[in-house]
């Protein structure tokens, strides 16, 4: 996994000179990543650093593999600039998605473009078997990959806090989802795979895939909505990921949702909004529950169905939204999923709709914006985890690490 004596991966922190100068490396590789193959001087510009910090920490990172010189451009003014951008070579990282209805398991490239991926969909996710079948789509990506696994960093494992839960919905029989409850997915991952493993909540990794790729590029404060099986989110807070104490940020799905009878106890939004609802409809319709997740949905036979879907999806997330925009101030609500993107766009539409309804007074109504990476964003994020881990700017690396006597 070797990436260059001296690739930012690579160095321990042992005082806060190295934790400077890491953070300086990977803000450099942040600016690069979010503006694209930029010369020396606008890197300099936009991160605040030294000319001459930035020409050391560029060459060093040129060393590395890490970035790369492309071919020099004339400008209006002054001499030809030389843009740096990053290496598509320079690391690998490998993602896996443990979903309620399938396995994802892929490979990114150092650009965030998916290289290979492997696919295995099922009615529930069963322990007894799930890690067999992961085993052997890891061996094939491996194989995949070639020469170029030398170069993966880590593993990023995107999967639902509670895969033992709401087994009412997936139809699975208990024994199959009570055992979930004793296995440590990172563990197991990585002793399979023998690579540091970073792990986060399924939607929260998808989060991270429209921070890093998406929508984040432009906006720093953002709660996240991804319709997938179950409806679920993620939290960014000043352009960081934000997980929370127990790594459940943003967990609209759980948001409960009062039907106007103080009678009746109150759901949750995952009730109201999750693809599973859809897809029953469809079911009850005689159409098959997939097409809940692709064209079919908007098709003229099943619209009619779609829409009691729509009707009541969309005044429960409204409803959540508004109660997260009093709580945290947010500039936008990203919305994203597994289905056709013609209905994320119907989700927003119609939700605006029941927003514009709303009294706003005391707080800031937030913008709400379609994702950009569409059903891979989970699979997508856990890749993205150990990038995030190893190369983007932490404020601890300036820290020490404790002394134990």
């Amino acid at each position: 996994m070797d990436t260059g004596t001296r690739s930012p991966l690579k160095r321990t922190v042992g005082s806060n000179q190295v934790g400077m100068r890491q953070f300086n490396e990977r803000i450099v590789l942040q600016a690069i990543r979010l503006h694209g193959p930029l010369p020396k001087a606008d890197v300099g510009r936009l991160t605040r650093l030294s000319m001459q910090t930035v020409s050391m920490i560029v060459e060093r990172l040129i060393d590395d593999g890490l970035l790369e010189k492309q071919a020099r451009v004339r400008g209006r003014i002054g001499q030809p600039s030389v843009p740096i951008a990053l290496r598509a070579e320079g690391a690998y990282t490998i993602g896996v998605k443990v979903g309620r209805r399938s396995l994802d398991v892929l490979a990114m490239d150092f650009l965030g473009r998916v290289c290979c991926r492997e696919v295995q969909e099922y009615a529930y996710p069963d322990p007894r078997t799930l890690f067999s079948s992961l085993d052997s789509k890891l061996a094939r990506i491996n194989d995949a990959l070639g020469a170029r696994r030398e170069k993966v960093v880590g593993v990023g494992v995107a999967a639902p806090l509670w895969l033992g839960g709401w087994r009412d919905f997936l139809g699975a029989p208990p024994e199959a989802l009570d055992a979930w409850n004793d296995i440590d997915i990172r563990a197991r991952i990585a002793s399979m795979t023998g690579l540091p493993v970073e792990f986060a909540k399924d939607t929260t990794a998808a989060c991270a895939a429209e921070l890093v790729m998406g929508q984040g590029r432009g906006i720093h404060n953002f709660l996240y909505l991804f319709v997938g099986t179950f409806i679920g989110g993620g939290l960014v807070i000043d352009g960081r990921l934000h997980g929370g104490p127990h790594d459940n940020a943003g967990a609209v799905g759980s948001i409960p949702i009062m039907s106007g009878n103080a009678r009746q106890p109150a759901q949750q939004l995952l009730h109201a909004a999750s693809g599973f609802v859809l897809e029953k409809l469809f079911v009850d319709a005689g159409a098959p529950a997939t097409a809940a997740h692709d064209h079919r949905a908007l098709s003229a036979d099943l619209w009619r169905i779609t829409e009691q879907w729509l009707d009541t999806a969309c005044p429960a997330i409204a409803g959540a939204l508004t109660n997260a925009a009093a709580l945290l101030d947010l500039e936008a609500v990203v919305i994203d999923g597994e289905v056709d993107r013609q209905l994320v766009r119907e989700i927003i539409r119609r939700t605006e709709r029941v927003l514009d309804k709303f009294e706003w007074e005391g707080i800031v109504r937030p913008q709400l914006l379609e994702g950009t990476i569409g059903a891979d964003a989970r699979a997508m994020g856990g890749a993205i985890l150990p990038l995030y881990a190893h190369f983007a700017p932490v404020h601890e690396l300036f820290l020490k690490p404790a002394v134990e006597y």
